[in-house]
């Protein structure tokens, strides 16, 4: 797997100080309001720049069962941890064979549940199950689609031909449907925020789907996560400086469990993002994952902190 980007060999290497000798930043979890499931990494398709490099070959992470997951969400209600979403990412999680019971689990126990998926060819096979729990369940399950720009070129240069209309084909269905709906884009062309809003807006009013590209709860734009572009270190005085709280970044509400390939038992880590890098696994409790999490990855600044970014909805 990548280094992260760690570009400066003096660099997150001390989980306290930082290269320059200053107090490392540390994120204390304030409240568990999202619990992450990656249903496995496995993906019909290989995306350029894909941070956990998802793909047809790609299970370092195994899929997860619904025995993997009902531990914690015991653990969340005796506990009364007060989470509110649970959010399935993967790879593609309509690959996993037990996705739709995986769902079905979170909803009935009274979450949201959030969805990141590509709505390609996966996702279609899935379409009766997911109007069941629509059915059922109404606005409490949010799909979240990855269309990485505005137009078919630019999507298609990091996802391959064939993408756009697959994805496009699954969106139209979803809102037709009446599901609740969100779209993930990326950042990779340096346009003003502005213009990719309005280069959405555009598009999707053309394709007759109706989703407000002006919402950022709605039309999510991730910032790059450039494995060789050089970061700074976020300290303790960063905070001060740069006018945010601690509690602003994904891991201070979040954590994520995976299964690892040949693993006896699912691990919590720190966040979405971090799956290979051991330091950040925290334990096979949601307890035992209650604790601080040093900001020792590019991943921490670049995307959450100086990034201003988070999974969850």
């Amino acid at each position: 797997m990548p280094d992260g980007g760690r570009s400066h060999p003096a660099k997150f290497q001390d989980p306290a100080l930082t290269a320059g000798g200053e107090r490392r930043a540390v994120v204390a979890l304030r409240r568990l309001d999202t619990l992450w499931f990656n249903t496995g990494t496995l993906c019909n398709i290989a995306c350029q720049g894909c941070y956990i490099e998802s793909g047809p070959k790609n299970d370092a992470l195994a899929y997860i069962t619904p025995d993997d997951m009902r531990p914690f969400l015991d653990e969340i209600a005796a506990d009364r941890l007060g989470t509110t979403e649970i959010g399935f990412t993967g790879g593609e999680p309509f690959m996993n064979p037990h996705i739709l019971t995986l769902l079905g689990d979170a909803l009935a126990r009274g979450f949201r549940v959030l969805v990141l998926t590509n709505a390609m060819t996966p996702m279609t096979h899935r379409r009766a199950g997911l109007l069941d729990l629509h059915q059922h369940h109404g606005d409490r399950l949010t799909l979240r689609v990855s269309l990485d720009h505005y137009t078919q070129d630019r999507h298609e240069a990091l996802r391959g031909p064939g993408t756009w209309a697959a994805a496009v084909d699954g969106l139209r269905w979803l809102a037709a449907e009446g599901f609740d709906l969100a779209i993930a884009g990326r950042t990779l062309w340096g346009e003003p925020e502005a213009t990719e809003r309005a280069g959405y807006a555009a598009t999707l009013a053309d394709l007759g789907i109706p989703l407000d590209a002006a919402n950022p709860h709605r039309l999510v734009l991730f910032p790059e996560m450039d494995e060789t572009a050089d970061v700074p270190e976020i300290t303790e005085r960063c905070w001060g400086i740069l006018g945010k709280s601690p509690d602003s970044v994904m891991c201070a509400s979040a954590r994520m469990v995976v299964r690892r390939k040949g693993a006896d038992r699912p691990t919590v880590l720190a966040c979405t993002l971090l799956a290979y890098d051991a330091q950040f696994e925290l334990g096979a409790t949601l307890a035992e994952a209650n604790r601080p999490v040093p900001l020792n990855h590019p991943h921490c600044a670049r995307f959450c902190v100086l990034g201003g970014a988070s999974c969850s909805a």
